[in-house]
Order: structure tokens, then sequence, then C-alpha cells
């Protein structure tokens, strides 16, 4: 048995975050609109409450919070994903470009209307640029001959 190789090979290491801080959700729950469990008329969107006697704007025990500016984000980790990339949405190749020098800090996302076509050129770019595609096999059927 031979270990010799037949050519070179080229094995790309995906680049890995430069993040250094702990994302932290401070309110994990999205904010619902008080009594949209109990009335289809009321959505589920936040709107603050207004009446004189309501107990959610009084701000009784028990009842659902208010959303509040100390519930935000730390900006240094705000829209930053679990994997410690920020995600750029690409829709061509010479998009991609841009993310040459901040492979470690941002993801490419492919655009969703982006055809067959063009997404195999942009996946192939990615990979010379050495940059994360997030998702680099949606629809991507393989096609047999």
């Amino acid at each position: 048995v031979s270990t010799q190789s037949t050519g070179p090979t080229v094995s790309f290491i995906m680049p890995t975050s430069l993040n250094k801080y702990k994302i932290v959700k401070k309110h994990k729950k999205q904010f619902r609109r008080h009594q949209n469990d109990r009335k289809i008329a009321v959505r589920p969107s936040w709107r603050k409450p207004r009446g004189i006697d309501s107990c959610v704007r009084r701000q009784f025990k028990g009842q659902i919070h208010l959303p509040r500016v100390g519930y935000g984000s730390d900006k240094r980790t705000k829209h930053m994903l679990p994997n410690g990339f920020y995600k750029f949405i690409v829709r061509n190749e010479s998009e991609l470009d841009m993310l040459l020098m901040h492979n470690r800090r941002y993801a490419a996302q492919i655009a969703a209307c982006v055809g067959a076509k063009k997404r195999v050129a942009i996946i192939k770019r990615a990979s010379q640029l050495n940059v994360k595609l997030l998702n680099g096999n949606a629809k991507m059927r393989s096609q047999e001959n």
C-alpha cells in the first residue's frame, strides 16, 4: 500500500469567527401583546397598553413585562449569529469580493432571488476567497445525466 499522493491536494479550512464576546439575550421570548391569547382580533404584535385601569401598564406583579431599553443587546453582539459571524446578503459574485478582507467577521448568505446558474458561480467564488457561506447548499438539486 502506497501512501504517495497522486496530485497536489489543497484543503481549505473554513474561516472561524474573530468574536470574543459571549452573546447574552436579556429577554429571549418575544414581547407579545396583552390578551392576544384570548381574542382572535388582538394580534400578537406588540402594542403599548394605554387603558386607565390596565394592570400591564401599571406593572402589577404577575403580568407580562413591558419592553424597555434595558432589554437591548450589547452593541458589539447585536445582529450577531450564534456562530459569531454577521450576516451579509450576496446577490452576485462581485458583492462577494467585498468580504475578501472581512471573512473572519462576516459570513455570506446567498439571496433567495438568485437563480441556480449564479448560485453555482457564487459558491465556487466563495470557496476561492475562503468566505463562509451560510446557505451554500440551499436550492441546489443534484442533476443526473
